[in-house]
């Protein structure tokens, strides 16, 4: 099993950065893909951005060219840079770890606000 602690959540004015981290420990050797998703108020979870081992990124419309998605794997660390955020964005952000067994492990998740 993999045990995943994310931060960097918080209130930002629309236009405005944030920067998610996700730390992963336990079972680091099984992990395939790394990625986060969101869920805004009254809607689905949905895909934000992933990571696989070999470093391929893929990011949802909807962030493309605004978000970016880095790994530290020395430090066993994903992190999402948030740039030129909207209110759209505002939704709790869930990271994940996909294990080689095909088991995906979530987050807590993190909270962000983008408001005036």
């Amino acid at each position: 099993q993999v045990r995943i602690v994310e931060s960097g959540g918080g209130l930002v004015q629309p236009g405005g950065s944030l920067r998610l981290s996700c730390g992963f420990s336990g079972s680091i050797f099984s992990i395939t893909n790394m990625g986060w998703h969101r869920q805004a108020p009254g809607k689905q979870r949905d895909h934000v951005a992933v990571i696989a081992k070999d470093g391929s990124t893929n990011y949802a419309d909807s962030v493309k060219g605004r978000f970016t998605i880095s790994s530290d794997n020395a430090e066993n660390t994903v992190y999402l840079q948030m740039k030129s955020l909207k209110p759209e964005d505002t939704a709790v952000y869930y990271c994940y770890a996909d294990e080689d067994v095909g088991f995906r492990n979530w987050g807590r998740g993190t909270q962000v606000t983008v408001s005036s």
